[in-house]
């Protein structure tokens, strides 16, 4: 979720390719996640949006929506905002970007009690979240199945998964950057299953490896911790990048993100409306 709170691992270590839980043996090991050795392509999928470089956004996750702001890309929570909020949005040009957590458990959601214990790991930072196993794809796929549903049928554009990078965090399993490869890889798969455009969430350093599996990207905070040229394969493929800053006003990241093509904004760690814009 928010960088500013996510520990990084000082050292990724390297394992042999044994099995992971429910039979998968989580994918090709690549280390550190820095390789550059393209994955599979995609297989087809059901027509998406294709959001292009440029675009302007806005991220609200709490408080009252307000669908007033000059944006063209409203980015909301899959279960806060209703079918109709997603509709006035299209009615006023918007295109919608359904927020869900598909690397952490949220204990308020209203699946929380379908998630095992065994797949909940530690804390991430956040009051009532917690990571999650990811290499538990036959627990955690079908959950997921009905969160993108649930965006599907409230008319979302696209999906925003939350909580990406659990390799590069102490989530009380013993991730491999593999693991995040092949979890990723399904979230998007299931994604564009429902014709819904899909974002890489902050996992900057297997961008090479997943770049053709995602529409655009979302990213926090790459200015402060100076890794947005990180996003420009996002942005030379004609994808969006969605980025926002905390801690840096516009004055000290927007020359920059112009110059790099991304669609950047300074919000606060609430999320609710207020933004200032590049």
């Amino acid at each position: 979720m928010r960088r500013a709170l996510l520990l990084l691992l000082p050292l990724l270590l390297l394992a042999a390719c044994t099995a992971a839980p429910d039979g998968s043996d989580g994918g090709p090991d690549d280390g550190d996640g820095g390789d550059t050795a393209p994955t599979a392509p995609p297989g087809p999928s059901r027509p998406h949006w294709q959001p292009k470089p440029g675009l302007t956004w806005q991220w609200q996750l709490k408080g009252r929506l307000d669908p007033t702001v000059d944006a063209q890309v409203y980015d909301v929570d899959a279960v806060d905002q209703d079918a109709a909020a997603v509709a006035d949005l299209h009615r006023r040009g918007r295109k919608v970007i359904c927020y869900v957590s598909t690397g952490a458990w949220e204990d308020w959601r209203p699946d929380a009690k379908q998630f095992p214990k065994d797949v909940l790991g530690k804390g991430n930072g956040w009051s009532g979240e917690r990571w999650l196993d990811i290499r538990r794809t036959g627990v955690l796929e079908p959950l997921l199945a009905r969160r993108l549903d649930l965006c599907k049928q409230k008319g979302f554009d696209g999906v925003e998964p939350d909580n990406m990078d659990g390799y590069v965090n102490d989530t009380g399993f013993p991730l491999r950057a593999a693991d995040q490869i092949a979890y990723n890889e399904l979230v998007a798969r299931l994604a564009h299953d429902r014709g819904l455009a899909v974002g890489l969430k902050n996992d900057l350093d297997q961008i090479p490896r997943l770049l053709p599996h995602f529409d655009f990207a979302v990213d926090e905070q790459c200015a402060q911790y100076g890794e947005c040229d990180k996003l420009t394969p996002f942005v030379k493929a004609g994808k969006a990048v969605f980025h926002a800053e905390y801690e840096l006003t516009p004055d000290r990241f927007c020359a920059q993100s112009r110059k790099l093509g991304l669609s950047s904004m300074q919000k606060k760690y609430d999320l609710m409306a207020w933004r200032r814009a590049c």
